[in-house]
């Protein structure tokens, strides 16, 4: 002879299971609310038969639906148990959430969150700073860092960002731990893979920059370099040909290397603790080390003054350039004719007032004309305010036009430099 289940075990038997799950999110759903129903669909003969004893109406077999009002339910468990509802459901499956509480206090949160950000004198100054904000809240950015208790990652980050922005425009590079030591007491803070500072930083970096964040380590360092923020002085680094300087230590070895005409790579470290004087009147750049090495093997001693930017200029080569600058020289830059190409040109004229160099639409036009290579332009489009039919023409052509394409009618003006 079995014996019968207690009233205040009914509930635990599997044949309540779907209707207690349903229960539960009804009443998370509404912070606990009684007045509203639940139903199991396609029941079983023994969940039917259990909520027949629990509405008091009969349901054929087969009956597809059952629907129960969640107030004659509660009233059943107390009946069997002493307690109510709620008491069953934590007892079977946890502590009750508060949806709607949850969801009002994480809009104040996120509010009080936001106002905090929109305190910042940056918020009225930089439209990229409202860009970034927006963004970090339709994505979720925000919901994650206050799910996750972790609020004080976009405090810490609006320091590093108000405290690059009130940085002197000459004021030397800074080294990352210094950077992070200095807004968040941490030298490790802003470390790739340190939680959630490290990318909202970066993040902020690339709108303003305009520019997607990239992934990578170099992307990183490139962003951080484009602020003056060193993650590595001794990554960052500038190749360089002919070009004699005035100083200690690096500028003799400078002098000396341009005597045989041979390629000098100057680190950031070099350049911060052996400062140089420059005094010459044009200095030339170029993007693609590959110029800079024909310079050296066709010219050698007698190649013009040379810097290779070896792609997107680093720290070390804004360093350098600003020396070039307050010696009284200019800059004349070379790179290629692509949208990104087009995009480092623009920077250089408004950071260092560089000079385009065989940079113009007939340049471009006589380049793809005997260049064998077909490769599309790609990304956004930039202006040539230095010659707006470049951007023209290139958009017409539709064609990339890298520097080793070119070499040859710049190492012929370079020689002909070379000889006045």
């Amino acid at each position: 002879m079995s014996t019968p289940t207690p009233p205040g075990e009914r509930y635990l038997q599997p044949a309540y299971e779907r209707l207690l799950a349903a229960a539960r999110r009804s009443l998370e759903r509404t912070g606990g609310q009684l007045d509203g129903t639940i139903s199991v669909t396609t029941p079983t003969n023994a969940e039917r038969e259990a909520l027949i004893g629990i509405t008091g109406t009969y349901r054929p077999a087969g009956t597809t639906k059952i629907t129960v009002r969640l107030t004659a339910l509660d009233t059943a468990v107390r009946a069997a148990t002493g307690a109510p509802l709620t008491d069953l459901l934590t007892r079977v499956g946890g502590p009750l959430r508060n949806r709607p509480a949850e969801k009002a206090a994480l809009q104040h949160a996120r509010s009080q969150l936001l106002t905090h950000a929109e305190a910042s004198p940056l918020h009225a100054a930089h439209a990229w700073y409202q860009d970034w904000l927006t963004a970090l809240a339709k994505d979720g950015t925000l919901t994650g860092l206050i799910n996750k208790d972790d609020t004080q990652a976009l405090t810490y980050a609006i320091r590093v960002l108000e405290h690059l922005h009130a940085r002197p425009a000459d004021a030397p590079p800074l080294m990352l731990p210094a950077l992070a030591e200095t807004a968040t007491g941490d030298t490790k803070a802003l470390n790739h893979g340190r939680g959630s500072l490290p990318t909202l930083v970066l993040r902020a970096l690339a709108q303003a920059q305009n520019t997607a964040l990239a992934p990578g380590a170099e992307a990183r360092r490139d962003l951080w370099d484009a602020f003056d923020v060193i993650v590595d002085d001794l990554a960052s680094r500038v190749l360089v040909l002919n070009l004699p300087a005035e100083g200690k230590g690096l500028g003799e070895w400078l002098t000396s290397a341009a005597t045989y005409g041979t390629p000098f790579q100057i680190t950031l470290h070099q350049l911060i603790t052996l400062p140089i004087a420059v005094s010459l009147p044009t200095v030339y750049v170029c993007e693609n080390p590959a110029v800079l090495r024909r310079a050296t093997g066709e010219l050698g001693p007698d190649s013009p003054p040379l810097i290779c930017t070896e792609g997107r200029p680093s720290t070390a080569f804004h360093r350098l350039a600003r020396a070039i600058i307050h010696g009284g020289g200019t800059l004349q830059y070379h790179g290629d004719f692509d949208w990104p190409g087009i995009d480092m040109t623009n920077q250089l004229i408004t950071r260092h007032q560089a000079r385009p160099w065989m940079m113009t639409a007939a340049d471009y036009r006589t380049g793809i004309a005997t260049d064998n290579d077909h490769i599309p332009l790609s990304g956004k489009p930039y202006p040539t305010a230095w010659d707006a039919e470049l951007a023209r023409a290139m958009q017409q052509a539709n064609r990339a036009l890298y520097e080793e394409a070119v070499a040859d009618a710049l190492l012929n003006d370079l020689s002909s430099t070379s000889q006045t």
